[in-house]
């Protein structure tokens, strides 16, 4: 099996698990409705623990553009093969995405809430607030290509390291996931809002694109930055590339707090 191969394959899978769940969660009628947040997180990480025992030998099981871009920029990872995952990573979300749909065909119709529907398979704030929500998905995406690394430099069986990593995965969605619903990867908001966008979802509303930069913009920024501190920290590297990517945290940063304040004093003025 070639390495986009098994890419998509991984990637189809943790959509298919991942997207799953949520479905089961959310949309009318099911068994497992309303099951609620634990539920959801449990069933994201186990995803990624599968997903990464099917392909690991394969393709590295990086299942995740923010992987590939930041092991790129650190120099652990061929810059040649980058496109390629990127595609087979959004492809292969795409079609876990198509899966989800037509395994609970009968459920669409009976979910009347437009927002419930999109949020099967993309992610969306819990209270929108542009540079807030951002920050959240760098935030996330730091803990989960920092802990990644961290995980990678220990000495215990090759065969547990998936656990670690799902390990990870479910508590960033239980400490960190409430605000934005941690996307944390952009092929798995891109790809199944493409099918969403695409699909004949019975009552489907819009695919909320004035969003979707930011759960692909967070993920990549957050995981450059958390490979590069990463790399600073414990192996003494510092690349020329921290002094771009952390200033432009740090503006997010001030951005956000910003935007808090203001829309406080805003509050006491309308009182």
């Amino acid at each position: 099996m070639s390495e986009f191969l098994g890419e998509f394959i991984g990637t189809m899978l943790l959509i298919i698990f991942g997207g799953g769940v949520v479905a089961g969660v959310i949309l009318k009628g099911t068994k497992s409705e309303n099951s609620g947040w634990l539920v959801i997180t449990s069933g994201w990480g186990l995803a990624v623990i599968i997903a990464i025992y099917a392909v690991g030998s394969i393709s590295g099981a990086h299942l995740n553009p923010a992987v590939t871009i930041s092991l790129a920029c650190i120099g652990e990872f061929e810059k040649a093969k980058v496109f390629f995952y990127l595609l087979a990573q959004l492809l292969g979300a795409f079609i876990g995405a198509v899966v989800v749909w037509l395994h609970y065909l009968p459920h669409w119709k009976e979910t009347k809430d437009q927002a419930t529907q999109l949020a099967v398979f993309a992610t969306g704030p819990a209270i929108r607030k542009t540079w807030a929500n951002l920050l959240s998905e760098i935030i996330g995406s730091f803990i989960l290509i920092f802990g990644i690394l961290t995980i990678g430099a220990n000495s215990f069986s090759e065969g547990l390291k998936p656990l670690a990593v799902g390990g990870l995965i479910v508590a960033i969605g239980l400490s960190l996931g409430g605000t934005t619903g941690y996307a944390i990867n952009p092929a798995r908001d891109l790809g199944p809002r493409i099918a969403h966008y695409l699909l004949p979802i019975v009552g489907k509303g819009k695919s909320d694109w004035s969003y979707a930069w930011i759960p692909i913009l967070g993920p990549i920024l957050g995981g450059i930055l958390g490979a590069l501190l990463y790399k600073a920290l414990f192996k003494n590297e510092v690349h020329t590339l921290l002094w771009i990517i952390a200033p432009l945290v740090f503006i997010v940063i001030i951005l956000a707090v910003l935007g808090e304040f203001n829309s406080g004093a805003d509050e006491k003025k309308s009182n």
